[in-house]
């Protein structure tokens, strides 16, 4: 019974360290704290209701991250996403993902296919609702299906990092005119390129296409 409590009791506080952890990250993600911005630890604590020995955590893992930034006599800054980290995370991108689509035109099933076309189909439909929620979440969806049928664990595994980034930057990307209907343009293509087998062509275009967000992102 003690071994159980103690387990028990590890897996809590494990749990809210993630917890906490994530809930900052994503405020910083999504612009509650800017850059710049110092994160005031007894304000965390009063804010989240918990003790300081997570919130201490949680800035030394978002530290690792570049996230924020301890700085003598100040304490502890939000640093946020640069425009440098926007330009690799879009660098990293296109090297996964278009190696990903190369990947799956060799190991995709028909059950992938199926899912794509209905991502696509979803995608389309909202696009001309101009829903974006659900436009952003069936433009995930068709990467995430493209992922997993490349049948790479070391590329999820990549991928996994830093996605919580990507979805970030990829709201901002759907900012610009007319981006939605050319991301739902450009997905087509990729889907055509994989039915038809076409290897090179899936990836070129794959990477055509996150090149294509960036510069929407930065527009």
């Amino acid at each position: 019974m003690v071994k159980i409590d103690l387990v028990e009791r590890e897996n809590h506080v494990y749990s809210l360290r993630a917890k906490v952890f994530y809930r900052i990250r994503n405020d910083i993600l999504n612009g509650v704290y800017k850059p710049g911005e110092v994160l005031v630890e007894k304000k965390l604590c009063e804010a989240l209701g918990v003790s300081r020995t997570p919130i201490r955590e949680a800035m030394m893992q978002l530290e690792h991250e570049g996230l924020v930034q301890s700085v003598p006599n100040k304490g502890v800054i939000v640093r946020g996403i640069s425009t440098k980290d926007i330009e690799e995370i879009y660098a990293i991108r296109m090297m996964i993902e278009g190696f990903a689509a190369k990947l799956a035109v060799e190991n995709i099933t028909k059950e992938d296919l199926d899912e794509l076309k209905e991502a696509i189909d979803l995608q389309e439909f909202y696009t001309t609702k101009k829903d974006k929620e659900h436009l952003i979440k069936f433009d995930l969806r068709f990467h995430e299906i493209i992922l997993r049928a490349a049948r790479s664990n070391p590329l999820i595994d990549l991928q996994r990092t830093f996605n919580h980034y990507v979805q970030k930057i990829r709201v901002s990307s759907y900012k610009t005119p007319l981006r939605a209907q050319e991301a739902l343009k450009e997905h087509k293509a990729i889907l055509d390129a994989i039915i038809n087998k076409d290897a090179q062509l899936a990836e070129k275009l794959t990477v055509e296409h996150i090149k294509n967000a960036a510069n929407a992102y930065k527009n």
